[in-house]
């Protein structure tokens, strides 16, 4: 079956006859920049697939608009960094940043913990899962935190819980509103109870707040679960949620299996809770910060709230 072989040495489908040559600056078929040089067209991650409406979106015009699907209105997750530039006004500074965790139990599962504190770090820029800054939003100055859920799924180990604390701290101090976005799986396993024990001590201080009559808000976004809503996020004064957000504290699927029925649609998002009391407000992003501006207004001035 000799036949089946190709003797033709400049078939068609090979231009000038060279199966290897280099489409580059010599191929007429390559584009070229204005230096002459052979111009590589990126195409990678140009495109965005919404995991609402299943819908193929141009990135760029998703990042346009505060990273929300333009077809549905699908709130994609962002990192702290953007949302506190979305938040705060600029000029806002960075504090408390040198904590790093010291891994107290020595904790291995398939890796160590090390090895995925030390891979998180390099991949984020963060020392761990939570950014704080004082700033401003609006005409008010704030305390404000930011979770990172790239950051090992936002856990909370003694790092974040600490960082929390001294947020509380010179909440106190400086008399300012600490606002919190959170963004979390829950408490982190590698730090077994040295992590549970940061809800309570979080907990304490936040009473601290109440007590001393300095607002506190609470804004949770997708998703925020486990420990973290059965601590702080739940506490706040103010309680507000992005569409769509998950929060609870077990998974739905664990639910489900543990009582044996089928649950309701919509569980555990925001609207559902909103709709059963839990939440204070669901707000889009796009109107965030006037939102929190006009809940500022009256949680730090009682007689304007009074008034209205």
């Amino acid at each position: 079956m000799s036949w089946f072989k190709r003797t033709d040495s400049n078939p068609i489908d090979e231009p000038n006859g060279d199966s290897d040559q280099d489409f580059g600056a010599e191929s007429t078929y390559a584009p070229v920049s204005d230096d002459g040089s052979p111009a590589r067209v990126r195409t990678e991650c140009l495109w965005i697939k919404c995991p609402g409406c299943r819908t193929v979106l141009f990135k760029a015009d998703v990042e346009a608009n505060l990273n929300v699907c333009t077809k549905c209105g699908h709130h994609f997750k962002i990192h702290a960094r953007q949302r506190m530039d979305l938040l705060l006004n600029p000029g806002y500074k960075l504090v408390d940043g040198n904590l790093r965790s010291t891994d107290p139990l020595n904790f291995t599962d398939i890796k160590s913990y090390k090895s995925r504190l030390a891979a998180a770090q390099k991949s984020t820029g963060l020392n761990d899962a939570l950014l704080t800054a004082l700033g401003s939003i609006g005409h008010h100055k704030v305390v404000f935190c930011a979770m990172e859920y790239t950051f090992i799924g936002g856990s909370m180990g003694a790092v974040v819980g600490e960082l929390i604390a001294r947020a509380i701290d010179r909440s106190l101090a400086k008399r300012q509103p600490l606002v919190i976005v959170t963004s979390s799986g829950g408490a982190r396993m590698m730090e077994g109870v040295v992590s549970l024990m940061q809800l309570a001590k979080i907990a304490t201080g936040l009473a601290q707040l109440d007590e001393a009559k300095i607002p506190y808000i609470c804004v949770l976004t997708d998703p925020t679960t486990g420990g973290i809503t059965a601590s702080f996020a739940m506490l706040g004064d103010l309680n507000i949620a992005e569409p769509g957000a998950l929060i609870g504290f077990a998974g739905p699927r664990v639910i489900e299996q543990t009582i044996r029925q089928k649950l309701p649609e919509g569980f555990q998002r925001s609207e559902f809770l909103l709709e059963h009391g839990f939440l204070d407000a669901v707000v889009p992003r796009s109107e965030l910060k006037p939102y929190l501006i006009r809940a500022l207004d009256f949680l730090a001035n009682p007689e304007a709230m009074k008034q209205a």
